[in-house]
């Protein structure tokens, strides 16, 4: 029996759950939408909701002990092992060295200045799962992961379509090999 069991195990050991869960909750706050089972969906949800609340929060109407106490919560989940700033080889500085520059992946700043803006007027919910199908070879029940409409929507690349030569092209199921 599972009496008091609150999370779901995904058969992994607890450190490899856990970066797991990290990787997925990055992923969503960096691109707005993922593409994954329905159980890791359903588990990252309710994190990621969290995580929102928290930047609302500690926006900037907040004091700045607030800001600054919601922007290492925020850390301690999110970017454990990911810099700020990073040296950026392409640019090169006066002297040849490279230059420093902000890491694309690291998530905090897009949290606090581009996701809980978005939220200020609501009170939860921020997120929705969307059911898009089975994937082929375990058949597992595919969601999609999205942020819902807020005040202003980035714009995402990528489309999931209901046709099926959209659900192939999505899955890399163009063709079989020989």
């Amino acid at each position: 029996m599972r009496h008091r069991k609150a999370y779901r195990k995904f058969g992994l050991p607890s450190d490899q759950r856990r970066a797991l869960l990290k990787s997925l909750t990055r992923n969503l706050l960096l691109n707005d939408r993922i593409l994954t089972t329905e159980t890791r969906a359903k588990e990252i949800q309710p994190i990621v909701e969290k995580l929102v609340t928290i930047a609302r929060k500690g926006g900037k109407d907040a004091s700045v002990e607030m800001q600054l106490h919601a922007r290492r919560m925020v850390r301690r989940y999110v970017d454990s092992n990911i810099d700020e700033f990073v040296r950026d080889p392409d640019h090169r500085g006066p002297k040849g060295g490279a230059k420093i520059a902000r890491n694309p992946y690291y998530v905090v700043p897009r949290l606090f200045e581009v996701i809980a803006p978005r939220y200020m007027d609501r009170p939860g919910g921020y997120t929705r799962i969307t059911k898009v199908g089975f994937r082929r070879g375990d058949a597992a029940p595919l969601v999609l992961l999205e942020f819902v409409e807020g005040n202003e929507v980035a714009p995402m690349e990528e489309v999931v379509t209901a046709s099926t030569e959209g659900r192939k092209s999505l899955f890399g199921l163009g063709r079989r090999r020989k």
